[in-house]
């Protein structure tokens, strides 16, 4: 099972630089579907990665799926030379995305994010309009069964009604 509070603690106390999206972020913004892994926009500069690898080195990620034993090295320069990482670490399932289809990177998405407080700390999150377009975009079965539900939190919200 994964540990969404000490995942994002790791990330926000690591000071890396990501956006939250996938079913966490339809989670935050009042989705009643369940999601077991945890998807964030990373940003790609040296430093974040260096932050990225050093925070979460001490909980073990490996290549979620891969064979047990498989050579893997978690670093800055793994992330350099990759760009998506499914990854399976200590605190759960963590799906680290150097870029998403309807997204883009980091740098793109951020203009269409929010500062929520989750857990008591402060992360960025895909505003429900881009998580929309990210969704559609996606094209998968399960991101098309998704979308009438965050569509309609999206009206109630339009129409004034709360989250």
């Amino acid at each position: 099972m994964t540990d969404f509070e000490g995942l994002i603690r790791v990330l926000v106390e690591g000071q890396v630089e990501f956006i939250l999206v996938g079913g966490a972020a339809a989670t935050a913004h009042g989705s009643s579907r369940l999601t077991t892994d945890l998807d964030v926009v990373y940003g790609r500069s040296k430093q974040n990665l260096d932050r990225l690898a050093s925070c979460l080195a001490p909980h073990h990620p490996y290549l979620r799926g891969a064979p047990e034993g498989l050579p893997f090295q978690f670093d800055a320069r793994t992330l350099r030379s990759g760009l998506n990482f499914t990854l399976i670490t200590d605190l759960g399932a963590l799906d680290l995305l150097g870029e998403i289809p309807g997204g883009g990177r980091y740098e793109d998405l951020l203009p269409h994010t929010i500062e929520l407080d989750l857990f008591g700390v402060s992360c960025r999150c895909v505003t429900l309009s881009r998580l929309i377009d990210v969704k559609r975009a996606a094209g998968r079965p399960k991101d098309f069964d998704a979308l009438a539900e965050l569509e309609a939190i999206r009206e109630e919200q339009d129409s004034g009604g709360t989250q």
